[in-house]
């Protein structure tokens, strides 16, 4: 017996975060992944950050294009929950080291798909 999917009716509303990372470290995606899960697991705990439904969808490294030596710029997008985007953003807020390192991570906006996400906040047309 083939397992029917879930129609989209029924499916849980999504919302994305455009964020940008300023690190003296360079991030490959998977540190990322886990600097956000941490943060949000220390913040929330393991039965509220698991309704957060969290995803990294897209990260653009910046650093060929940067001036600025000493640091690394990483831009990406955050899927999550309708209704818990605060949450998110507030634990993303604490967020402020990696390995003795100093992180900074900047909310750039919110937006209902990656498509207006990417066109509003990463890569904005002058």
């Amino acid at each position: 017996m083939k397992l029917k999917i879930l129609p989209p009716t029924l499916r849980g509303d999504k919302r994305y975060l455009a964020f940008e990372v300023i690190s003296q470290v360079p991030l490959p995606r998977d540190d990322l992944i886990y600097i956000i899960w941490e943060s949000c697991l220390k913040f929330h705990g393991e039965c509220e950050t698991s309704k957060f439904r969290l995803w990294v969808t897209r990260s653009w490294d910046l650093n060929s294009n940067s001036s600025n030596k000493g640091h690394f710029y990483l831009k990406g997008i955050l899927q999550c929950n309708r209704g818990d985007e605060e949450k998110v953003r507030g634990a993303l807020c604490l967020i402020n080291n990696y390995k003795g390192k100093q992180l900074v991570f900047h909310t750039l906006g919110l937006a209902g798909t990656i498509k207006s996400a990417t066109q509003k906040f990463i890569k904005p047309r002058p």
